[in-house]
């Protein structure tokens, strides 16, 4: 279950003994250790307005004890409308193997489900919290079972927990939408202010059509202002011909670069370098973004070519003890760790660039080691990890001691 934490400030604080990272420490085979200091942190409506030396005497400071203050984890890919978190165990049935066998059981359970979805939320989006997480871009269901009622239910939940966690939602068709007649629901949802990314399902395999899929998807995102955020899990030829379609249509509609992202995108695991590398270059000049999430069940996913050419790589929990997959367990620097594991990034430098992957690329020091956050005017989204440095918060999953949302209080562990 969730960590307890209780409020101990509101939006305006003074911290002091603050550990944060101040420079790199070298010698001639590189970065061999993090340089840290002890400051002093004011917060006021939710900014941080000064960053100064631990000496000067403040008697009404909070003391965060040596702690390392870290940027707020974000969560970009998790599920918070659908969980069976807080409802006893229940392990994944080898009957179900395919998305089709799965929408099939969803239309069964659905109807259940949301008679409890609002406060099952809440309690996940808690469990988020505990590890530090404060913001998510969290998918809903949008099919003919629920119609909209898993963002109504849903956006009840944000709404109960809006002063210490934000979201941006994207309207997902999870049963197709051709599949099933989802079409006119999504367009129902595109028209909706809460709603921020046009999400889609496998446009070749569930859809039977990758271009009239794609078509829509982008028409109601230009039409209603919205970005892209697809789920894709089909492979061989097709899934590549997916990625490739979506890229041209954005570099047809410049609107849409760096607001159009393709989430799994398995297909990249298959590929041959010299397609990985023309495949990168595309997706980095149509600004799209991969969203993915760990482990890949097998699969060496191209992340470091990604990198290299530029594309941005977010990463989320996806399924959160559901049943969907029961592995999942909302802990950001977990998934940062997994990550630095996969790709062999073990040393000091790597480990704490890994950091990115938690905090959607907002690190304490730049690669040449430089302080660039906290600075005064940074939203005031920041943990305490019980940490020496942010490479051993990655390497060791450090607990998270206390968190602060941009637009609400600080909040610290019971």
């Amino acid at each position: 279950m969730e960590t307890a934490y209780h409020i101990l400030a509101g939006n305006s604080y003074t911290l002091k003994n603050v550990r944060l990272e101040t420079a790199f420490v070298f010698d001639e085979d590189g970065v061999t250790a993090t340089r840290t200091g002890l400051f002093c942190i004011t917060v006021s409506n939710g900014k941080i307005t000064r960053v100064f030396p631990n000496d000067a005497p403040l008697p009404h400071a909070i003391d965060a004890k040596g702690y390392l203050m870290l940027p707020a984890f974000k969560d970009m890919h998790v599920h918070l409308d659908k969980t069976l978190y807080g409802l006893p165990w229940q392990a994944l049935s080898p009957r179900r193997r395919t998305v089709r066998d799965m929408i099939a059981y969803e239309q069964e359970i659905i109807p259940t489900l949301l008679k409890t979805s609002t406060a099952r939320a809440e309690q996940l989006i808690s469990l988020l919290q505990s590890y530090g997480t404060s913001f998510a871009r969290t998918h809903f269901n949008v099919d003919t079972t629920s119609g909209l009622r898993s963002l109504e239910n849903l956006q009840k939940a944000l709404d109960n927990k809006q002063d210490s966690f934000k979201a941006e939602l994207v309207a997902f068709p999870q049963h197709g939408l051709y599949y099933t007649d989802s079409a006119p629901l999504m367009k129902e949802a595109a028209q909706l202010e809460n709603v921020d990314f046009i999400g889609g399902l496998d446009p070749f395999s569930i859809d039977n059509g990758i271009q009239k899929a794609i078509d829509l998807t982008v028409q109601l995102a230009i039409d209603h202002n919205k970005g892209i955020d697809i789920h894709l899990h089909d492979g061989g030829k097709e899934g590549l011909r997916t990625i490739t379609y979506l890229a041209e249509q954005v570099l047809q509609n410049p609107q849409l670069k760096g607001r159009t992202f393709v989430s799994h995108a398995f297909v990249l695991a298959q590929l041959q370098s010299k397609e990985t590398e023309a495949v990168a270059e595309k997706l980095a000049a149509a600004g799209m973004g991969i969203v993915s999430a760990i482990p890949f069940r097998g699969a060496a996913m191209p992340i470091p070519a990604l990198l290299k050419h530029g594309v941005e790589v977010l990463m989320g929990n996806d399924n959160v003890q559901d049943y969907w997959s029961t592995f999942g367990t909302g802990n950001m620097l977990q998934k940062a760790h997994l990550m630095a594991e996969l790709y062999g990034w073990v040393t000091e430098f790597e480990l704490s660039r890994t950091l990115r992957f938690a905090t959607r690329n907002i690190l304490p020091l730049n690669n040449e080691g430089h302080m660039q956050w906290p600075k005064a005017g940074d939203k005031a989204a920041l943990v305490l990890v019980n940490a020496s440095c942010s490479a051993e918060a990655v390497s060791r999953m450090s607990a998270t001691v206390a968190f602060a949302h941009d637009e609400g209080s600080l909040y610290w562990k019971s």
